[in-house]
């Protein structure tokens, strides 16, 4: 069965590492097949349109994929559109990891800092009204802006909260580094534990 992934980045910096990372898995067995992989005018032209064309976008770009996979630069723990495509990836059901890419270079020939997991900065929480997604933001913890809708227990892959305490997606999810763990290699086993973690 082939393995259809959606690689989640932040544009501006990244996207020439994002490329080399997501090149360096598809052009190895041909059931590895990348998904929502958007090129910079596309995804800029969709958000022009609104908040709304743009979510539908990013939705669509999640269809027919079982895991995402977040390329983690300096700063894409805190990019907004991240954020949703890793919320709406726990609701589609998709195996989430983070393969950080600081150490992968750009066109340039440059590396860049590590940041902080995103994964770790989404969690989910429960309230007698139901289970919700948690976003740091601001050096604490607040309701997910961008879906305030309760999320039914049995639709989570991990094991729902039991309280009002945050817990972070990056418990549940694993976290690699590109250059420093042989990324060209290994991905595409990182992305199958990742599939098997949410039995996809």
């Amino acid at each position: 069965m082939a393995r259809k992934t959606f690689f989640s980045f932040h544009y501006q910096p990244d996207v020439w590492r994002a490329w080399n990372v997501r090149n360096s898995w598809v052009v190895k067995p041909a059931d590895e097949i990348a998904e929502g992989f958007f090129d910079n005018s596309v995804f800029e032209a969709s958000k022009k349109e609104g908040e709304t064309a743009l979510k539908n976008f990013l939705r669509d770009g999640l269809k027919n994929t079982s895991v995402t996979c977040v390329l983690a630069g300096a700063n894409t723990w805190s990019r907004r559109w991240v954020r949703y495509e890793i919320v709406r990836s726990v609701l589609k059901g998709n195996g989430l990891l983070t393969v950080d890419i600081h150490g992968v270079k750009d066109k340039d020939g440059n590396v860049s800092e590590k940041g902080a997991d995103p994964l770790a900065q989404i969690g989910v929480y429960k309230t007698d009204k139901g289970i919700f997604f948690a976003e740091w933001k601001g050096g604490k913890w607040v309701q997910y802006d961008d879906y305030k809708l309760a999320i039914p227990s049995a639709d989570l892959w991990f094991e729902a909260p039991n309280s009002t305490n945050v817990v972070q997606l990056s418990s549940h999810c694993l976290r690699y580094d590109f250059a420093a763990q042989n990324g060209r290699t290994n991905i595409g086993g990182w992305i199958e534990t990742a599939a098997g973690l949410a039995n996809r």
